[in-house]
């Protein structure tokens, strides 16, 4: 058979549909791209940045290469010393130097000072033998430890980052151990996130289901108020919301004012209600509540109202009617807005830095810290991979036990 045009009408329809799928292609492609540049390059970005080590082989070259054939027994040879003076000397010129010191001071502290000040004094070492001139400029040259240190970290890739994420970290000769117990702060971090995301959410079940049971049932009229009011705060600033928690919750605020004035409380028992745990979960819960409410409405607002009649025209009582009736149908939702909330509390870091205080900071305050203010990038990327890996895991939890495709949005 023939098109109109005389084509053999296979070909037609397959050119035809080839012309479809580069139209469906491009339509695609925005959002493609979109997702690619924003989404996937970053994570990739941060996965390879997390076990990236190559600062100390890049500025350090001579050193690394002639450190491959040290087997670790006391000191290096005279060549060994003689590289390292060199490439100190390389780096002081191009002022790459720092960024040694500053990557061994992540290891042990003190390097940092132990390489600033011996390229300080590397310009007045002329020639060798250079073992003796570097012991002399600064006594750490002389330990055994300094150079295993220098060996462990010629490799261009490490997951030392890792293991300082998860308390733990290489001794001098490269066993893993764990850090001292005064540097043990990342996994009790990640364990207060955990459980305070896991409460947040479990507290805007319990204030969001009511309310959104009400604006379903309700006459649309008040149904339209109650709705008015849950999308409030969205035209509100995060940053003004947060503050005006601050104010209310603080010793002499407007809550405390309140018990007092009551009688509840005396005077000179105000309880401290912001800078700790207490205050983050009260402004996370308010922040994030509308999460929790707008999926269990949408959900909610398409069971027929005949269920619940019928089950009552069968014998059943009104909390029995609601609880094996009306519940089950609503679960879609409740999954809907758990994921929501957790996943959008697991990562909060405004809020917690604002009223946690020192107890009600997140694992995501210390991921910002390292991004913003100790500038160690690599640290941050390894908290955060293992944050999204935790997320991905509980992701893939909930699939198995509840069904990802039992989540609804309306």
């Amino acid at each position: 058979m023939r098109a109109a045009d005389g084509t053999p009408l296979k070909v037609s329809i397959a050119r035809a549909m080839r012309r479809n799928r580069l139209l469906a292609l491009g339509l695609i492609a925005p959002l493609f791209f979109f997702i690619l540049f924003s989404f996937i390059v970053p994570i990739v970005d941060m996965s390879l940045r997390s076990i990236d080590n190559s600062v100390v082989p890049g500025v350090l070259p001579n050193t690394t290469a002639a450190l491959r054939d040290w087997d670790g027994e006391g000191l290096p040879p005279e060549a060994t010393f003689a590289a390292l003076a060199a490439d100190i000397n390389a780096g002081r010129e191009s002022r790459e130097i720092g960024k040694v010191a500053t990557r061994l001071n992540y290891e042990v502290s003190g390097m940092r000072g132990t390489i600033m000040g011996t390229a300080r004094k590397i310009a007045r070492i002329e020639e060798g033998p250079y073992k003796e001139a570097l012991i002399e400029a600064n006594k750490d040259w002389g330990e055994t430890e300094t150079w295993l240190l220098l060996k462990r970290l010629s490799d261009p890739y490490t997951f030392g980052y890792y293991l300082n994420a998860v308390d733990m970290r290489f001794d001098s000769v490269g066993n893993v151990v764990a850090q001292p117990e005064f540097r043990q702060i990342y996994v009790n971090l990640f364990i207060r996130t955990l459980w305070m995301s896991l409460l947040i959410t479990g507290l805007t079940i319990l204030l969001g289901y009511p309310i959104a049971h009400l604006m379903a049932t309700l006459p649309l009229r008040y149904s339209n108020l109650l709705m008015i009011l849950v999308l409030l705060p969205f035209w509100t600033s995060l940053l003004v919301r947060t503050t005006a928690w601050i104010v209310m919750l603080q010793s002499e605020g407007v809550i405390n004012s309140l018990m007092v004035w009551i009688g509840l409380i005396a005077n000179d028992a105000r309880p401290q209600l912001v800078h700790n745990k207490i205050g983050t979960i009260i402004a996370m819960t308010h922040i994030l509540l509308p999460f929790m409410v707008l999926p269990l409405y949408s959900v909610m607002k398409t069971i027929p109202p005949s269920y619940m009649r019928a089950a009552r025209s069968l014998g059943a009582n009104q909390l029995t009617a609601f609880v094996r009736v009306y519940m089950p149908q609503t679960m879609a939702g409740v999954g809907a807005g758990c994921i929501l909330v957790f996943i959008l509390a697991i990562g909060y870091y405004i809020t917690p830095e604002l009223v946690g205080g020192t107890s009600g900071t997140l694992i995501s305050n210390l991921i910002a810290y390292h991004m913003q203010q100790s500038l160690n990038w690599s640290l941050a990327a390894a908290l955060g991979v293992i944050l999204l890996g935790t997320v991905a895991a509980l992701y893939f939890i909930y699939n198995r036990i509840v069904g990802i495709d039992n989540m609804k949005l309306g």
